[in-house]
């Protein structure tokens, strides 16, 4: 029996009615780009995710990119400092705004932006900060924050793995005015293809974002500024509407999932599971382990599905060259990228599939090398 990285069809097939009577609905309207049940899920999104507004696009990718072009970061000359450890589309989003993507290093417990490197690394040419809310755990905003307000720069979080997520009790739209969310199927809330969104609690921004990705139009097709056309299909909010009243409970139960990981894994002295705030949604379960390659493999020859998020750090990648940075540059990213394991998780990921991948991890660790 296998036991894959992730499994979407429990939950696919557990909120069937509802999606199915959504994209009925929809076929009965005849609309199917940014109709009622893109404007009914965005509702929905905000008020789950404690924002005062919502949008819906094309991807994660392409909310980051509106977010930036919203606050007006698409010059060559607008330096956006990221995190290295990401997927390579945070910083491509940051390049599609126009913009010129830099890399601070990470906290070496949480694998988090960390502020005080972000602070010895911002000039005189940066314009904004992307935090990554890596594997569902919210970054330092309050430090994020005021670091933002001290040097005036602009704070888009990147929560496309953070769905639910709060720092402190409290939204994340309270921190910054631009949080950037991917409904790819994998994440805590996905679709069946690709989305995004944007939320936040001004107005204002809501209503600049939604003109950009609908290419800027106003009367008909006059584009009155440099847009995009990135728009989250009615379909995909169908799956989403269906989808969202249960984000909470699955969250729960991928909590549930990570204590029991944390309880099997414990006496492995080789493995150490990556440090979680209380305010983690848990979209992975990742450890950092030795002879991580050949430990993958052992798990691969037993049926055990496993990921490596992500394995060379953006700095080093052909991309984002630009940036000045080589190896050595970012230690704490780069050496994470070596040890780093994703471990199966889902919702609804039986327990005891859980002590077959620790058993299995402890019986590597016990053969001779």
């Amino acid at each position: 029996m296998t036991v894959p990285l992730v499994n979407l069809r429990p939950a696919i097939e557990a909120t069937s009615p509802r999606w199915r009577a959504l994209v009925e609905a929809m076929f009965a309207r005849g609309q199917f780009i940014l109709g009622e049940q893109v404007a009914a899920f965005e509702r929905e999104f905000a008020a789950s995710q404690g924002a005062r507004c919502a949008v819906g696009v094309g991807s994660g990718t392409a909310a980051i990119e509106l977010c930036l072009r919203a606050a007006g970061i698409t010059e060559r000359r607008q330096e956006v400092i990221t995190s290295p450890l990401t997927a390579p589309f945070t910083g491509l989003a940051i390049l599609a705004a126009g913009a010129s993507p830099s890399f601070a290093d990470v906290d070496p417990e949480t694998l988090l932006l960390d502020p005080a490197d972000v602070e010895r690394r911002a000039g005189k040419r940066t314009a904004a900060l992307v935090p990554v809310h890596l594997y569902g755990q919210p970054c330092d905003l309050a430090r994020l924050a005021r670091l933002a307000r001290k040097l005036g720069l602009v704070l888009v979080q990147d929560a496309c793995q953070a769905h639910g997520a709060r720092y402190g009790g409290r939204p994340l739209t309270r921190f910054s005015s631009y949080v950037a969310y991917s409904f790819y199927p994998t994440k805590n809330l996905g679709c069946l293809g690709d989305g995004g969104a944007v939320t936040t609690d001004s107005n204002a921004v809501a209503r600049r974002v939604r003109l950009l990705r609908d290419g800027a139009r106003v009367r008909g097709h006059v584009s009155v500024a440099p847009a995009v056309n990135s728009r989250l299909d009615e379909i995909q909010a169908c799956y989403l509407s269906a989808f969202l009243p249960h984000l909470e409970k699955w969250n729960a139960g991928r909590a549930r999932i990570a204590a029991l990981y944390d309880e099997a894994l414990a006496g492995v002295a080789q493995v150490r599971p990556l440090a979680r705030a209380s305010g983690s949604v848990n979209h992975l379960y990742v450890i950092r382990a030795r002879r991580r390659e050949r430990l993958r493999q052992h798990l691969a020859r037993l049926g055990i599905g496993t990921g490596i998020h992500y394995p060379v750090p953006l700095h080093l990648q052909p991309a984002f060259r630009e940036c000045g940075l080589g190896r050595g540059d970012l230690p704490h990213a780069e050496r994470a990228a070596r040890e780093i394991l994703s471990l199966p998780i889902w919702p609804s990921f039986n327990e005891s599939d859980v002590g077959r991948v620790a058993d299995a991890i402890r019986v590597f660790y016990r053969a001779p090398c």
